[in-house]
């Protein structure tokens, strides 16, 4: 399944340290109860929180500036990045411009190589990929981070990558979560599926925080704006999922918990036959509940962000959760009605997005 075409802030999935067991379950370490409760949650938990800690971590390094140096190819590199976000995420694309040139571009670039990584399971050439294609794409990442660009996007990148505080690791966990896409059709449990969120999604946020950078003023930790923009990522995947289960299935795949599944007493022949019976409804409702509260847990990230970062990600924000409205509007039938945020409905969030952005740093740490 694509990733959320929406590029974070710190977007993914604020306390770090692990709270008390609620009614729901227990809860994630960004502060999320869970609806479902397994023992085995807290492997993902710990494997993902290792990477959001490192990630947070090299915003206290300096990186020499290296890579190509050659402005006129830059220039050309960044431009046809630009014209890439443009077509393909124009609502974001449009927030961008209010950032400074320099970080408008990186992101950019981030863009295009997430959007070129996932077109290598979602593309038109999805069905000649190999496991060995994503091991070369992966050696291809390790060039670039290394200064040895492959053509012109990949220049864009290194430059990027050289010029931020950017590891490369959740780069490499986006590939690791196409890997995924070409060997596995379903997912045990919520664990499984949150891991599979962050790899594609999650990883989008960490890459981003640095570009977007930590307003002065903030009083968060650098931890936790990077988790909250994991909220952000696992928020927007959830969102995929659930928008698109009727598509997933016609490419016989179900991004739903089988455990969740069965407890709801819904079977993959309901699933695959498109029946939205009530007992569909109330699973939808609680899937629907849980995308809610990564999104609730991803705003408090977001206006700890620079000022000039704030817009785009809160527009992206508000429209994402909109398509979560638009589900509810079309009676929880995600089998056959494709739910479709409208032109006038994403105008009208813009200027509440900019209102959102000029509101400074939040008051919640």
């Amino acid at each position: 399944m694509a990733a959320g075409g929406v590029v974070w802030v710190t977007f993914p999935k604020q306390n770090l340290i692990p709270p008390p067991r609620k009614r729901f379950g227990r809860k994630l370490r960004t502060g999320v109860p869970l609806i479902s409760s397994t023992a085995e949650r807290a492997y993902s938990e710990e494997k993902v929180h290792e990477v959001v800690l490192k990630q947070a971590a090299w915003v206290k390094q300096q990186r020499p500036n290296e890579g190509c140096k050659d402005w006129d190819l830059l220039n050309e590199a960044y431009e046809r990045c630009g014209e890439v976000c443009a077509e393909y995420a124009k609502t974001f694309y449009l927030g961008t411009l209010l950032m400074t040139s320099e970080r408008r571009r990186a992101i950019w670039a981030i863009y295009v190589w997430c959007r070129r990584t996932n077109e290598l399971v979602d593309g038109p050439n999805a069905s000649h990929i190999t496991p060995r294609a994503l091991d070369t794409w992966e050696k291809r990442l390790g060039n670039i981070f290394q200064g040895r660009p492959y053509d012109l996007f990949d220049a864009a990148l290194s430059h990027t990558v050289s010029n931020y505080p950017l590891g490369i690791q959740p780069f490499k966990d986006m590939i690791e979560g196409m890997r995924l896409d070409l060997l596995k059709t379903r997912y045990n449990n919520f664990d499984e599926l949150y891991l599979y969120c962050f790899y594609v999604a999650g990883t989008v946020g960490l890459m981003s925080v640095p570009v977007m950078g930590i307003a002065s003023e903030s009083k968060a930790s650098n931890e936790t704006v990077y988790s909250a923009a994991l909220a952000l990522g696992i928020a927007n995947q959830l969102t995929n999922i659930i928008r698109d289960v009727g598509e997933d299935c016609r490419r016989g795949r179900i991004y739903l918990p089988q455990d969740e599944l069965a407890s709801a007493g819904i079977s993959e022949d309901e699933i695959f036959r498109g029946l939205v019976s009530n007992k569909w409804k109330i699973f939808m409702k609680n899937q629907i509940k849980r995308a809610r509260m990564y999104f609730d847990e991803a705003e408090k990230g977001v206006a700890e962000l620079e000022e000039a970062s704030r817009w785009p990600v809160w527009a992206s924000l508000l429209l994402y959760r909109q398509i979560l409205d638009v589900i509810e509007e079309n009676d929880y039938n995600n089998f056959t009605k494709r739910a479709y945020v409208g032109k006038a409905k994403k105008f009208a969030s813009l200027p509440l997005a900019y209102g959102r952005a000029i509101m400074g740093t939040s008051k919640f740490f």
